[in-house]
């Protein structure tokens, strides 16, 4: 195995001046993938596109395999369609399809209409399905036999197609019926330990394990978790073999949704950027986000606007405002993601509120009652001040209280109403959690105004 090494962007960027086909090769070939996709990032718009333009189609195609979809479509998008569509028809089948889904409608259509019809065709099959199923996952370079074969047949055109083999990911291969249903899966081990003459239905296994083409990302996770299999078989609702789901595809679909989860719940609109994107894109979809916090932010503060004389009279609340909303707004959070776990996993229903309100409410009872005494117990010692301690332990179960059961029942309602959990929840939870919180702060401080101030 050739040594990896990290490659000098500097270096890359003299051997783009220089045109050097083959120095800007051995880099690339040499380099580790994060130290590739950094040197690349480095480079400028222009300087990317000569770098494509320098490298063989097979070479770019496997360089743009490397890379992520968005920032492999972008470099695609400032290239001549044909030589765009040269790169993009080297890509494995699933890969050919997530990149083309990156493009605009423009560039995909001028790509598509400048590919081989049979990879095109094969391209929008696989764009028609959900990006997390298996449609969406498969390849279709796989090896598939027809039963009425012999090992002999097999073994020939093993040889004669060689070439073309060898690119793929090859453990198994499919024994098929009448109309491509997948009767069988064939060893090779078997394969090469048979007699020429056996015919496949003899050799092969029997009704192989399979998962539907429709079928979600968390099926397929807990397919791969009791099976360590390399990869999967998929048919359509025919029985009829589409594709080959790889374990691998699956727990890197399984990251890329978890970082998109994460990301919406931080207010990235889309659920993904780089800083390769236009500025234009990225400040939109951030303001968008932004100017609803800032809205939102404006509702909890006007409360202690309307308080703010028994804020003025008891200026140690000011210390613990802040203290009662993040600790409620922390609770409410867990009570989120616990939510949207949920949810996509499908362990609960959007409709399934009153379930979800007895589990949340009830914990949020019990941490609500140790964290207000906790931080009660630093008010009193504090100030010396037994009321305001009990304003603010008080303050903090309520608010603990109403935190957790509406983090829990906030991505159920979005659900239910067609919206992104994962993108909306948090602001509006965290509005609901300063209001409240400031609001049973200073009504409590307020009844009880006299016995604060002494």
């Amino acid at each position: 195995m050739p040594e990896k090494l990290s490659i000098d962007t500097d270096q890359l960027q003299a051997a783009l001046n220089a045109n050097d086909t083959a120095a800007i090769s051995a880099y690339i070939s040499k380099a580790e993938t994060r130290d590739l996709l950094h040197a690349i990032t480095s480079l400028s718009e222009e300087d990317q596109s000569r770098l494509l333009l320098a490298l063989s189609d097979e070479a770019g195609a496997k360089l743009v395999d490397r890379m992520h979809d968005i920032q492999a479509a972008q470099m695609l998008e400032r290239l001549s369609t044909d030589k765009a569509a040269a790169i993009v028809s080297g890509l494995p089948s699933d890969e050919r399809a997530d990149v083309i889904g990156r493009l605009s409608i423009e560039d995909a259509s001028a790509i598509l209409a400048a590919m081989p019809v049979a990879e095109a065709q094969g391209a929008r099959r696989l764009m028609s399905y959900p990006p997390d199923s298996a449609g969406g996952l498969m390849i279709t370079e796989y090896l598939a036999y027809d039963q009425t074969l012999t090992v002999g047949d097999v073994l020939d055109d093993l040889r004669a197609h060689a070439h073309r083999y060898r690119s793929f990911d090859v453990q198994y291969a499919y024994v098929t019926g009448d109309g491509g249903k997948l009767v069988g899966v064939l060893r090779l081990r078997d394969l090469l330990l048979s007699a020429p003459t056996e015919l496949l239905a003899d050799v092969m296994i029997g009704d192989p394990l399979k998962v539907r083409d429709t079928a979600g990302l968390d099926i397929l996770q807990r397919f791969f978790e009791r099976r360590p299999l390399f990869g999967v078989p998929a048919v359509n609702a025919e029985g009829v073999l589409v594709g080959v789901v790889r374990s691998a595809d699956v727990e890197k679909a399984a990251e890329e949704r978890s970082t998109r989860s994460f990301l919406k719940f931080m207010g990235i609109v889309g659920g993904e950027e780089l800083r390769s994107m236009p500025l234009s894109l990225r400040s939109a979809r951030r303001l968008s986000w932004l100017t609803v916090n800032i809205v939102l932010n404006i509702l909890a503060a006007s409360v202690i606007a309307l308080n703010q004389d028994t804020l003025t009279a008891v200026i140690a609340l000011a210390v613990f405002l802040p203290i009662i909303s993040d600790m409620s707004g922390c609770s409410g959070n867990q009570a989120v993601a616990v939510s949207l776990r949920e949810l996509t996993l499908g362990i609960i229903k959007p409709y399934e509120v009153w379930r979800v309100f007895r589990k949340e409410s009830a914990i949020g009872i019990i941490n609500g009652v140790v964290l207000g005494i906790l931080l009660g117990l630093v008010a009193w010692a504090w100030k010396g001040n037994a009321t305001l301690g009990g304003v603010v332990a008080i303050s903090l179960a309520a608010n603990t209280l109403i935190a957790v059961c509406f983090g829990g029942l906030i991505p159920l309602a979005l659900s239910a109403l067609g919206q992104d959990p994962a993108l909306a929840s948090g602001p509006i939870l965290t509005t609901i959690t300063d209001m409240s919180g400031f609001f049973i702060v200073l009504k409590l401080a307020s009844i009880v105004l006299p016995w604060l101030t002494l």
